[in-house]
C-alpha cells in the first residue's frame, strides 16, 4: 500500500497522479501530491515505478497500512529500491542483465 510520498525528493512532477490506476492521489501545484484515499491503493508499484526521483514508497503488504518513516526507509535503502531492481531510471541495469536473469535464461528445461 502506498505509504509515503517524500516531501524533499517529490519535484511535484505528478506523474504518480497519471498513473495511479484508482486515484489515490490529490495533486497540488507545484507541490507533492497528497495520498488522500490510501485505502483505494491496489500496491501495483505503478507509482513508484514512475516516480523520475524515487520519493514514493510502497509498501508491499497491501492489506494494512504501517507508519512509515522517511529516514529509516531511506537508511535501509527502500526509496528507490523497486525501480531500481526493475531497471528503471537513469544509469540503471535492464532486468534482463540481471545476473539471476542470465543464469535463468542459461538453464534448459
Amino acid at each position: 500500500m502506498i505509504e509515503l510520498v517524500s516531501e524533499t525528493r517529490c519535484i511535484g512532477c505528478n506523474l504518480c497522479v497519471s498513473v495511479c490506476p484508482t486515484n489515490v492521489f490529490d495533486a497540488r501545484e507545484g507541490e507533492a501530491p497528497v495520498i488522500a484515499r490510501q485505502s483505494d491503493c491496489q500496491t501495483c508499484f505503478m507509482c513508484e515505478l514512475y516516480c523520475p526521483v524515487d520519493a514514493l514508497y510502497v509498501d508491499p503488504n497491501a492489506e494494512e497500512s504501517i507508519q512509515a518513516n522517511e529516514e529509516v526507509l531511506i537508511d535501509k535503502g527502500y526509496l528507490g529500491d523497486y525501480r531500481e531492481k526493475n531497471g528503471w531510471g537513469r544509469g540503471r541495469q535492464p532486468v534482463s542483465k540481471h545476473e539471476d536473469m542470465i543464469k535463468l535464461s542459461k538453464l534448459r528445461f
